[in-house]
């Protein structure tokens, strides 16, 4: 937590008043750029079905208005984004990050296309025949040795998304079983190194799950982006800029829903045992 708040200030002196300013402001317009409280408001209504999809699994019918209540506090923008900002920009105060070359890239009209159909293409999938037919899609359109599609599979890797997600949503899992063990739901139960034996037992799955809906989701959504485009965007990504964005990027999404799932955790498994939430 200290780490999170000194890191401005620690840039700040080393800077200068003028130059701090300068930062600052090149960190506000890459993140209007990148527009992070629209992807946050389409991660907010996810939880919300995800929410519905816990209480389904571990007490069903048991959770009720107040469970709702609580997953849509834990999901609310206001409190996830904020988490989100902090390690995002922790980790480019600490990569001494090219921001203003992030800022060049996305405040380009190839660059603001892109935002645009990642945010409409991930608020599409909240309807599960949409996210059906993108699977199907991208299955169709791989096996055909789709010239577009293979460069979308160029950018996965250059990105290193499949990975990056796969290590997100174990520290995730980790975080929920946590969030469990702070409710009480752990005490005569499953140990530590049961807990990360359990974790890793799942880790091939969830590969192959993020792997198809990762490329299976940019299929449909840079659908509309040419061919020269999408070259232009793994160009962007290969430079030094675009790995520091990248990093920093995973950073915040990692900080943001690890907290997130934790207090997942603790709130399934206060209704697990009759705690009032």
């Amino acid at each position: 937590m200290f780490a999170r708040i000194l890191a401005p200030a620690a840039l700040a002196l080393s800077l200068g008043a003028g130059a701090a300013e300068a930062a600052e402001g090149d960190l506000a317009r890459l993140e209007t750029a990148l527009r992070i409280g629209e992807v946050f408001a389409v991660m907010s209504e996810e939880g919300l079905a995800y929410g519905s999809e816990i209480e389904a699994d571990m007490f069903p019918g048991a959770g009720g208005p107040a469970w709702q209540r609580a997953v849509a506090g834990i999901y609310a923008v206001d409190r996830m984004a904020p988490i989100f900002i902090d390690g995002f920009e922790a980790e480019l105060a600490a990569s001494d990050a090219d921001v203003p070359a992030m800022v060049a890239f996305f405040e380009t009209p190839l660059g603001q296309k892109v935002t645009t159909l990642e945010i409409s293409g991930r608020r599409a999938l909240l309807d599960q025949a949409v996210e059906d037919a993108s699977r199907l899609k991208y299955e169709e359109l791989a096996a055909a040795g789709d010239a577009k599609t293979g460069l979308i599979d160029e950018f996965v890797d250059v990105n290193d998304l499949v990975e990056a997600n796969v290590v997100g949503a174990m520290n995730a899992n980790y975080a929920f079983y946590q969030g469990l063990g702070d409710a009480g739901l752990l005490k005569d139960g499953l140990t530590e190194d049961q807990i990360i034996a359990e974790i890793w037992g799942q880790e091939e799955s969830i590969r192959a799950e993020t792997d198809l809906w990762i490329r299976s989701y940019l299929v449909m959504a840079y659908a509309p982006l040419t061919e020269a485009e999408i070259r232009d965007y793994i160009a962007f990504s290969r430079t030094q800029a675009g790995r520091e964005l990248n990093r920093a990027l995973f950073a915040g999404f990692d900080a943001a829903f690890t907290d997130v799932s934790r207090q997942l955790g603790r709130a399934a498994g206060g209704v697990m045992a009759g705690q009032d939430l």
